[in-house]
């Protein structure tokens, strides 16, 4: 389904939104507020930068191009920010959204086909399709951060080691979080698959799970946990930025396999878009917020802007780096049952991931 162009009106609120935050120091914007939120470095002369400035202006008729996204998803901001601040236009593309509802393996079946073009999606949710073969290259990783796990506090639920024997509510037993956090489980000594339980809910209804006492715990992405962990009867036990998870990436772009070897300018120019795009997030989280609250994002403006401090949208992993990140995850999933034990981590590194900007 794509999702209707804005009125004139918000497109012209939403340039002069964007001039704005261009215009002020960026000590002014991106700046935290409260605890968790992460400080955006200076990042004119990082090499995020000098990729996405390489590209020339577009010329002549823009190339159309269809990006398969979830808009209830806030780490897809830099896709709304890149079409309303007119990134794709002067990447020379015509980016037309589909907001994609079916599962991970349609979604990847409709790029490997041409039925999309690209999409941005979880890692932990695409690296098991992945491994079946399906045509789709990996070219970056947009941001990382996004998923929490929340406890209820009156359960003693505020520690990964107090999640032994309890119930945590997900949306399904093959969520990126579920995926995550029962590494994270597994990591402190603590079967994720026997000591405790996962348990499905719809997906917003987890908090209500915790509320009635079904569940102790839940696992899920922002906005909802974000805006749920504001709740005072739960606690924040961790999110995947915890720890040695830091600086790796939970969000990446894919691309169809025709579209990289076929019309590599394409495929590096909708990369770079997107990246310039999420380093715009990163230096003006307001103007993102803003923009993707106008595609329906849950939340205040201001609640969304503090999601996006809180997440690395200026850190895009890109070359040998990403390919670490990709190898590292599937030796970790290994140990918890999501990727077959025979799957060699580097050479599904060196499968998946394209190079289309060197």
């Amino acid at each position: 389904m794509t999702l209707p162009t804005l009125p004139h009106t918000r497109r012209r609120f939403l340039a002069r939104a964007g001039a704005l935050g261009l215009a002020a120091p960026l000590g002014l914007v991106g700046s935290p507020s409260s605890a968790g939120l992460l400080p955006v470095p200076d990042l004119a002369g990082a090499p995020i930068c000098r990729v996405a400035a390489a590209g020339p202006a577009a010329s002549g008729a823009l190339r159309p191009i269809r990006l398969a996204w979830n808009a209830s998803a806030i780490c897809t901001a830099a896709a709304p920010v890149a079409k309303e601040s007119g990134v794709f236009a002067r990447h020379g593309l015509d980016v037309e959204f589909v907001n994609f509802g079916g599962s991970t393996e349609q979604l990847l079946e409709a790029i490997a086909t041409g039925k999309a073009d690209a999409g941005i999606g979880m890692a932990l949710r695409w690296l098991k399709p992945l491994e079946q073969g399906f045509d789709v290259k990996v070219t970056a990783g947009i941001h990382g951060g996004c998923m929490r796990l929340l406890g209820a506090t009156s359960a003693g639920a505020t520690s990964l080691e107090a999640l032994k024997g309890k119930v945590i509510a997900v949306s399904d037993q093959a969520s990126p979080a579920k995926n995550f956090f029962s590494l994270l489980l597994a990591k402190r000594g603590i079967d994720p698959e026997r000591e405790v339980e996962w348990r499905v809910y719809p997906m917003d209804l987890l908090n209500l799970a915790v509320e009635k006492g079904e569940a102790q715990a839940l696992a899920d992405g922002d906005p909802r946990t974000f805006l749920w962990a504001k709740d005072a009867r739960l606690s924040e036990i961790a999110n995947n930025l915890s720890a040695e998870y830091h600086d790796r990436t939970c969000c990446i772009l894919a691309l169809r396999g025709s579209l990289v070897r076929d019309e590599r300018p394409v495929a590096a120019a909708l990369t770079r878009a997107l990246l310039e795009a999420g380093t715009r997030v990163a230096h003006d989280p307001g103007y993102a917020a803003t923009v993707y609250a106008g595609y329906g994002g849950k939340g205040s403006v201001d609640d969304l802007a503090a999601m996006l401090r809180s997440h690395t949208h200026h850190h895009h992993p890109l070359g040998a780096e990403l390919k670490q990140q990709i190898a590292a995850y599937i030796d970790e999933l290994k140990t918890v049952k999501v990727i077959r034990a025979r799957t060699d981590a580097k050479q599904f590194a060196e499968r998946v991931y394209a190079d289309v900007l060197s």
